[in-house]
């Protein structure tokens, strides 16, 4: 039977999710149930897709890239994968009706990280950012509004600025990483190399408008997506804060983080803030 598939298959991604990304996995659990799996089903899609230009340098990335591609195709078509991730995305697609092209750009920005490694201009970086986050908040966004396409086009903008702002807090942190570890640059007209504080408060700046244009749309969200949505929101807005207090110095060389302390105290803030309908 292929539930039983469908059962191990959610549960891969489900894994996946906890394994690589303790911060989501813990804000996916104040989801709804009924919603839960679906997104862990979409992050274990992004999550492989990423390890694969990001993390396998030891391997063509290429070819893995192109046979993660085509075996997703075949997913779509056939409704069944023997890849167990690509099962659980396609069963979200699926049953959702994600539109093909939202995972069209998001593979197209990930072939991007196999050989760009500077972007020069705003409109390289925001076609970038638009398939790398942009699009896996409105496949979130599908999930969320349940078929609710008048709903979905109202907060559409607000969630793409949300996976900007998240998508831009991540660039910050991994500074380092990025330069170092895989050549990339990708805030535009900024020589990292030589950031400092007036550059680091442009970008800052520019992730807060992302942040607040977000925030409106996640007060109208469906209650059952809202309180997740906005544990991840205080949770990205507390690491965007660490970053501002940080010398720009301290971020070229060091990954900042959120202590585990720190995040209990935020989530247990959120729900107070959600029990009295302050969001």
């Amino acid at each position: 039977m292929k539930s039983i598939f469908d059962t191990v298959s959610f549960e891969c991604s489900r894994n996946v999710t906890k394994i690589y990304s303790t911060s989501f996995s813990a804000a996916v659990r104040m989801l709804s149930p009924r919603i839960r799996q679906d997104i862990y089903n979409i992050y274990g899609f992004v999550r492989l897709a990423d390890e694969i230009v990001d993390s396998f340098h030891d391997y063509d990335k290429t070819q893995l890239l192109d046979l993660f591609e085509a075996d997703l195709q075949r997913a779509l078509e056939n409704k069944i994968s023997l890849n167990p991730v690509l099962n659980a995305f396609q069963h979200t697609v699926t049953q959702y009706e994600i539109p093909r092209e939202l995972i069209d750009a998001f593979l197209k920005s990930m072939r991007l990280d196999l050989h760009k490694t500077i972007y020069q201009t705003h409109e390289e970086y925001n076609e970038y950012i638009f398939g790398s986050a942009d699009v896996v908040g409105l496949m979130c966004l599908k999930v969320f509004v349940n078929g609710n396409q008048e709903k979905y086009e109202s907060l559409k903008h607000a969630a793409m600025r949300l996976g900007s702002g998240f998508q831009k807090v991540n660039f910050l942190r991994d500074l380092k990483a990025d330069q170092e570890g895989l050549n990339r640059t990708y805030f535009p007209e900024t020589d990292l190399n030589r950031l400092d504080d007036t550059a680091k408060k442009r970008i800052i700046a520019e992730i807060e408008a992302d942040f607040k244009a977000g925030y409106e749309g996640i007060k109208g969200l469906p209650l059952e997506a809202k309180f997740g949505v906005y544990t991840a929101y205080v949770y990205f807005k507390a690491l965007l804060s660490k970053l501002n207090r940080t010398p720009s110095t301290e971020i070229k060389t060091t990954r900042i983080r959120v202590p585990d302390y720190q995040k209990y105290g935020l989530f247990a803030k959120c729900y107070f803030n959600y029990k009295l309908n302050i969001i």
